[in-house]
């Protein structure tokens, strides 16, 4: 959805059925990939190298097996030397604000997740932005769904910028968006 590094053209080329979003926003490319899937599991992680593939199948295998409706990779669960410090404090915020929201307690709303395609459609997540992956959680505790995390390995990004982390206006705007969010749900 609108990506300019050429990953949509790696994975095409490695077998990857691409699907394209006109929709700017993170959150528009996950849903578009989620309504696109004809697995009964999605899963969803940066393509930024910033995770291990095996942990990608452990999580998974959380779902597949019915051990847990959501699972979550938590970057913060084991020291990551790749995770800056204010990264690993704001996800470990947004996990407590989680739990006041009547969620569980979660060390990090990190984008690597596993979830059923049709439990994931049925929440009706709207966020077409930054909030999308809180909001998923949020939708999902809402939901009286089983959500966990693991931890996962977190790497040195390969390649390319975050644009929420890659800078300050960037990680504002994010933060901005989840909070508006949190309000929200407070309110309901």
């Amino acid at each position: 959805n609108g990506s300019t590094d050429g990953t949509g053209a790696l994975a095409a080329a490695a077998g990857a059925r691409v699907v394209r979003e006109s929709q700017r926003g993170f959150g528009a490319a996950c849903w578009a990939g989620a309504v696109a899937a004809r697995g009964q599991i999605v899963c969803f992680l940066d393509a930024d190298g910033t995770f291990a593939p095996a942990d990608v199948g452990r999580v998974i295998a959380e779902v597949e097996a019915g051990r847990l409706d959501l699972c979550l990779g938590s970057r913060t669960l084991q020291h990551q030397a790749a995770m800056r410090l204010d990264h690993r404090l704001v996800n470990q915020a947004l996990g407590a604000a989680v739990q006041l929201t009547g969620g569980p307690r979660l060390s990090d709303i990190g984008p690597l997740r596993a979830i059923r395609r049709d439990t994931l459609l049925d929440l009706g997540v709207t966020d077409r932005a930054f909030a999308w992956p809180l909001e998923m959680v949020v939708r999902a505790a809402a939901a009286g769904l089983r959500i966990g995390e693991l931890p996962v390995t977190y790497l040195p990004r390969l390649g390319g910028r975050s644009k929420v982390s890659g800078s300050l206006r960037g990680s504002l705007r994010a933060a901005r968006q989840m909070s508006r969010l949190l309000l929200a749900e407070a309110r309901r």
